[in-house]
């Protein structure tokens, strides 16, 4: 039978599987990101067993990554501030070994294929996937294909109003200090409060700045993309009490404006958590491979 491999690069961890869907996996595994020279042989190895059956390999990673085939970098990992990751070669080592079809993208755009092919943007072809945790990704589909430009979308980067009066933290983003992943991610709660996102109560002053963070982030990409759609995944998000916040945030903000009955009048499906929960990113993985595979 024909098997997939695909790999969850994640900054903190590197997920490995194979299978060909959430109810087909033959094999998993994870294990901590280290250096490139440690971890990528690790990948590698992993699949050996599997090399016959295997069709095809793809690679959801963390960013920024070239994901233009054309491109000398393909394959590549670039800026990324993670020490010792930039500049490095990712697809090449792989495919050296395999020499099978390799599909790769950012982490957050393989999740958003992993929720159109099996959880909660299936039947949809203009949609959101964001995840809130260690840092602030999206993954965008327009019109049935992940988007890329000159480079994929980095979300996480855009800037948001910011209170200084109501809050006074500088943000923790390394580049531009308080963008909306300086401002909303796992770590600028954490420095902001001094204790960890999950260890926060609810009711707690966090969550209503939190929620309106990220609401003004969602106005700013529905009107310019008009999703039928925004998931919102990542550690962050485990929060449930944060749903209805957002959306009510979301809804007051676009006032109307919007014709579309399905994000003025239906919300709670408007805004939605990932069906595939914390097995979007490998599932998505998955099914970059099965895009690779058959072009």
């Amino acid at each position: 039978m024909t098997l997939y491999g695909g790999i969850e690069a994640g900054g903190t961890k590197f997920i490995c599987a194979v299978g060909t869907g959430p109810n087909d996996l033959r094999a998993e595994t994870r294990f901590a990101t280290t250096t490139p020279e440690e971890t990528i042989p690790r990948a590698i190895a992993f699949f050996q067993p599997y090399a016959t059956q295997l069709a095809a390999i793809g690679i959801g990673s963390f960013g920024p990554i070239d994901p233009r085939p054309a491109s000398p970098a393909f394959g590549y990992i670039t800026t990324t501030p993670k020490p010792g990751w930039a500049h490095t070669d990712f697809v090449g080592p792989l495919q050296k070994i395999y020499n099978l079809p390799i599909g790769f993208d950012t982490d957050v755009n393989a999740a958003a294929l992993g929720e159109q092919n099996w959880g909660a943007a299936q039947g949809l072809d203009t949609f959101i996937y964001l995840t809130i945790g260690t840092g602030i990704g999206g993954g965008v589909m327009v019109e049935g294909n992940l988007l890329h430009g000159v480079m994929h979308p980095e979300m996480g980067h855009i800037f948001v109003p910011h209170n200084r009066e109501q809050d006074s933290f500088e943000g923790s983003c390394p580049y531009h200090g308080d963008c909306l992943e300086g401002l909303a991610s796992g770590p600028a709660l954490e420095s902001r409060w001094g204790v960890r996102a999950e260890s926060l109560p609810n009711p707690h002053p966090a969550w209503e700045l939190e929620s309106s963070y990220l609401a003004d982030a969602i106005v700013n990409y529905t009107l310019p993309l008009a999703p039928q759609r925004v998931i919102l995944g990542g550690g962050v998000m485990q929060q449930a009490h944060l749903f209805p916040l957002i959306r009510e945030k979301v809804q007051k903000r676009l006032n109307g404006y919007l014709a579309a009955t399905e994000i003025i009048e239906q919300m709670e499906g408007f805004i939605v958590p990932p069906a595939l929960g914390q097995r979007a990113g490998i599932l998505g993985a998955l099914a970059l491979a099965q895009q690779a595979f058959h072009g």
